[in-house]
């Protein structure tokens, strides 16, 4: 049932119960203290995890699977971790469970609907032991409903659903701070890339910023909001066809860094300066944003907190514990393409 070292005072292996024997607690606890840790001490894991490398004991995961009916792995599900704020999240998610003992396996949808469907059953046959959703959709999620169905510990990170554990940025107050922060400039015409309409990320952001200008007197029409997909490319083409308005925006907000990564470059063939001409305002702060030719303004999130949080929400669902979605502080960050003169 488990890897056993010879034991160096008798020459045999060294089982679970001699090991509890040595540490002086009951075989329960150095179970647990050699999984996921929950329930014992932090001292007392530290305690029994050393005596036990040094007696050279090892636990099977097999034979621990068998026997508490639990894997010690996560699924994770991701758009695509091409992307810096998934990977960053994702290193957050992976971060946490290995703290506790788990493993994650990540697995990427491309955001569709097919995919997502098989890639979760992929999942479901490594008998893991909850899921992570980074691709969660609005308007009904079929795989949210598939794992509440089938009683599967899961939980949401990055985007949102009604009534679903989730761990997010607060969205609706960061996309309020980018308004705040555009109209304190004295931008009155303004407009959005808004990103996907099945992602609460976007949908909420945008909303944030449309119901602040509207509380200002200054309503965003529809025609200049665009949904486009959360990538530079996708910015690029929303932010050229925004730049044809007329009257053009003085200032356009994006819902994620990629796409106000494309917004600049369509300004650029425009023969128009960020910052200067027209501002920018992005969301997230991946670290190329304060590296541009031009500095983007954009919402900080925390990526790598949001995925220790939303693992740490996991193991307590897992666990039995109470939980409750937790929304992370946004701030923004103003450099040249908003403050330029």
């Amino acid at each position: 049932m488990h890897s056993r070292s010879p034991d160096p005072q008798t020459g045999g292996p060294i089982t679970l119960a001699e090991l509890a024997e040595r540490a002086g607690v009951h075989v329960s606890t150095v179970s647990r203290a050699l999984g996921s840790g929950s329930g014992v001490g932090a001292a007392t894991v530290e305690r029994i995890r050393a005596l036990a490398a040094e007696l050279g004991y090892h636990r099977d995961p097999a034979a621990a699977a068998l026997r508490t009916r639990r894997s010690h792995v996560f699924g994770v599900l991701v758009p695509r971790l091409t992307d810096f704020v998934l990977a960053r999240i994702y290193e957050g998610l992976d971060h946490a469970a290995a703290q506790c003992g788990y493993q994650t396996f990540v697995a990427n949808t491309s955001d569709d609907p097919s995919s997502r469907q098989h890639r979760l059953e992929e999942l479901l046959e490594r008998r893991v032991d909850g899921i992570v959703l980074g691709d969660a959709r609005l308007g009904g999620d079929a795989l949210v409903k598939l794992l509440a169905s089938r009683d599967i510990p899961h939980v949401l990170v990055s985007r949102r659903l009604p009534g679903t554990l989730s761990v997010t940025t607060d969205d609706l107050a960061g996309g309020r701070l980018a308004a705040e922060h555009l109209r304190a400039l004295g931008h009155e015409r303004v407009a959005v890339v808004a990103g996907e309409p099945y992602a609460s990320t976007g949908v909420e952001r945008t909303r944030g910023f449309r119901k602040h200008f509207e509380a200002e007197g200054f309503p965003i029409p529809d025609d200049y909001v665009l949904h486009s997909p959360f990538d530079t490319q996708g910015g690029h083409v929303a932010g050229a066809e925004l730049l044809a308005r007329i009257p053009r925006p003085t200032a356009i907000f994006a819902v994620n860094d990629s796409a106000a990564i494309g917004v600049m470059g369509a300004l650029r063939e425009h023969g128009l300066r960020p910052g200067a001409d027209v501002a920018v305002v992005g969301y997230n702060d991946i670290p190329v944003a304060g590296d541009m030719p031009v500095p983007l303004t954009t919402v900080r999130s925390s990526m790598f907190e949001m995925g220790t949080t939303a693992m740490g929400l996991l193991l307590d669902r897992v666990e039995g514990r109470a939980v409750r979605s937790k929304r992370l502080p946004p701030r923004l960050i103003a450099r040249d393409s908003t403050m330029r003169d």
